[in-house]
């Protein structure tokens, strides 16, 4: 190799006012180090590759002739613990050969703004050990990367301030006058057309820096939706989606929450990460609409865990979109539901649990045999107390209004308990 601190100093006072291709500056880099090299984006899409001479490996090949590395070379990086490396750290990852997914050797590294991931540099070493001198080199070049990346990026980028001053603008519903709302969208070069919608996950765990680094890649590389913006708020990652796919944008934007969830949950042994949108919405000017619906799907989560578990979406949450205003009502009323308390009369003076076995019913969609099965108890005796509910509290099981409302009535007795 070339005069490391010459070939650095002539890096940095050139780079930026020679190298307008990209494919100058893989070659240029690949010159260095004297070996193939590949840049790509967040989202592993090449970039740029150096020439090469014989003796390259099938990852290269596909990721060459795909323009994007193949999905089971990224898995197979994943699964080797190479990626978490690359995200977490600063310094270059030294990788072994994976003869399963057709890698040789190589060295990583990450170039990043801050937190946030914009690409990597791989270096396709084969037989040659890079140097300590040359991996600190290979540091210094991917901050040079960096400026090369923040000058040519995929929207004209400025300060992130001014992306999260916009953002905050949309989440807070403070820009009323859409002309001006375009503009500043033109202005940062954010692309708002289609159908918009905001996703939150919440964490249990204060926010690390490993937290937002892996946020922040997760965000870059679901290819189920488009995240245009990004902040975190406290322990809050809040993410503006755009949808522009013809297939069902509710069940992509769930399958997204739940990736991002099992994945840094995984990555990083997390708890409690949960996750929600609000509704797509084909004007930004309702943006802040759709965070208020996002975080209110995250607060009732916490209020009833057990029946919207697996709920992620505001249009998913049928009554509970509406479960606080209707216990204000109720509470407004001082109003007893007759039904239940008949029965819970009842079951106090004979010890008996027909309250509780209308709940399940009610709450297994009035399926006898589900409800039993809740309940470790036989069929005929769930339809003898069926029976016996309907004798008692005068309830008609058939009438749907009547059961809507005791089935409203539980709901909101245990947000009053809560």
């Amino acid at each position: 190799m070339r005069n490391k601190p010459n070939h650095l100093e002539f890096l940095k006072n050139r780079l930026n006012e020679v190298f307008q291709s990209p494919d100058q500056l893989a070659d240029w880099i690949g010159d260095i180090f004297e070996c193939p090299i590949t840049i790509e984006d967040s989202n592993h899409h090449v970039v740029s590759y150096s020439k090469h001479k014989e003796n390259i490996d099938e990852a290269r090949i596909g990721t060459i002739m795909n323009r994007k590395v193949p999905d089971k070379v990224i898995n197979g990086l994943w699964k080797k613990g190479v990626m978490p490396k690359l995200i977490d750290r600063d310094e270059p990852v030294v990788i072994p050969q994976i003869e399963e997914i057709g890698l040789g050797n190589r060295v990583a590294i990450s170039i990043r703004e801050k937190n946030e991931i914009l690409g990597f540099i791989w270096a396709h070493t084969g037989d040659k050990k890079l140097s300590e001198d040359e991996l600190e080199l290979l540091q210094e070049v991917a901050k040079q990367v960096r400026k090369f990346f923040l000058k040519h990026p995929k929207r004209n980028r400025k300060s992130e301030e001014s992306y999260n001053d916009f953002f905050w603008q949309l989440l807070t519903g403070d820009i009323k006058d859409t002309d001006k709302l375009t503009k500043q969208a033109k202005q940062l070069n954010i692309q708002l057309e289609g159908d918009l919608a905001i996703v939150v996950i919440r964490f249990a765990d204060e926010i690390t820096e490993q937290i937002e680094k892996h946020a922040y890649y997760l965000a870059e590389t679901q290819l189920q939706v488009k995240s245009l913006l990004r902040l975190f708020d406290g322990k809050e990652f809040i993410m503006l989606i755009r949808h522009h796919k013809k297939d069902d944008p509710a069940y992509l934007l769930a399958e997204f929450i739940k990736q991002i969830i099992e994945k840094i949950s995984n990555q990083l042994a997390l708890k409690n990460v949960s996750g929600s949108a609000g509704s797509f919405y084909d004007s930004a000017k309702q943006i802040n609409e759709s965070y208020k619906q996002a975080l209110n799907v995250l607060n009732l989560k916490e209020k009833y865990p057990e029946n919207l578990e697996d709920t992620f979406l505001f249009e998913d949450l049928g009554v509970y979109q509406f479960i606080e205003e209707l216990f204000e009502i109720r509470k407004a009323s001082h109003r007893q539901n007759k039904y239940i308390e008949r029965l819970r009369l009842y079951d106090k003076k004979h010890q008996t649990s027909l309250t509780d076995s209308l709940q399940a019913y009610l709450n297994c969609d009035c399926n006898v045999y589900q409800t039993a099965k809740e309940l470790f108890i036989h069929p005929n005796t769930m339809n003898y107390r069926l029976k016996r509910i309907r004798e008692v509290s005068m309830l008609d099981l058939k009438d749907p209004n009547q059961k809507t409302a005791v089935y409203l009535d539980f709901i909101m007795e245990s947000m009053h308990k809560g």
